[in-house]
């Protein structure tokens, strides 16, 4: 039996500190065998952010693997963006976008973000051809017969079968992961956890999603998921210091359009200013 924590979208800057302290001791007392980040470690990719991610990650005492979600590329500072963008993890380095060799089956990373894309909104996921090669090669890498767990940031598709596929790249990379031995996808991003299965022309594809540790609650109370590997079988426990069972934890759909929780057109920042706290959540 394999046990993996999945985490996602901590928002250091407009953390759950209550949250945080209790998995923390949960990882402490349990010891799973590993811990998934799926990104979003900061709320605006601020030095002050990145420190106390980098503290609370090195404190776990577990092997962890973090992928990189948009909010932690620079927000306000453009040239940093785009030339050097993961340096403010420079001290957890290794543990970006690791490959993760766990009993019975492997994390694989699939890069998501974009530094620039040729649209507005750049928070939205896209998948290059450069990024899932990059994947695919790895899982065909693995020894005949072993499991292979993708993690992501952004849900690949949105909506089940009937969204935009905001996720640019993101139905080829199903389509592409369903024809390999992939028993999961692992994301983010929506801030309310889900298992759902989607279908590709190579045959269905599960997608799991794990919750939020900040205040940008959405539909759910701050969470994280628990995933039993046996026999080949994952099993997945949303765990939340509200007690809410699993299944009513979990939304049927990933919203086609997620958008954060605050009031639309709200400005999250004054033009050239980087504000000591963030505008309010709602």
């Amino acid at each position: 039996m394999t046990r993996l924590f999945h985490i996602s979208d901590i928002h250091f800057g407009l953390e759950d500190r209550r949250a945080l302290d209790w998995v923390a001791q949960c990882i402490a007392t349990e010891k799973p065998d590993a811990v998934s980040i799926t990104g979003d470690l900061t709320m605006r990719a601020r030095h002050r952010e990145y420190a106390a991610a980098v503290q609370w990650i090195q404190s776990l005492g577990v092997p962890v693997t973090v992928e990189v979600g948009n909010h932690d590329l620079p927000y306000f500072n453009l040239i940093e963006r785009f030339f050097d963008p993961y340096r403010r993890f420079h001290a957890i380095k290794s543990l970006l976008e690791r490959e993760l060799d766990l009993p019975g089956m492997v994390i694989i990373p699939l890069k998501t973000t974009a530094r620039a894309q040729w649209r507005l909104n750049w928070s939205k996921g896209t998948v290059g051809k450069s990024a899932l090669d990059q994947t695919l090669a790895a899982i065909d890498a693995l020894p005949s017969g072993t499991r292979a767990v993708v993690a992501c940031h952004h849900p690949l598709v949105e909506a089940g079968t009937r969204g935009k596929a905001l996720t640019r790249g993101g139905s080829r990379a199903l389509a592409a992961l369903a024809s390999r031995n992939v028993c999961a996808v692992l994301s983010g991003h929506v801030h309310d956890p889900f298992d759902l299965i989607h279908p590709t022309p190579n045959g269905p594809v599960r997608m799991i999603g794990a919750g939020t540790l900040s205040q940008r609650v959405r539909s759910t109370p701050p969470s994280f998921n628990e995933l039993t590997l046996t026999g080949g079988d994952i099993t997945v426990r949303v765990r939340n210091l509200e007690h809410v069972s699993t299944r009513d934890m979990q939304i049927d759909d990933v919203p086609e359009n997620a958008m954060p929780p605050r009031l639309q057109g709200e400005p999250v920042a004054p033009v050239g200013a980087v504000p000591e706290v963030d505008p309010p959540v709602y």
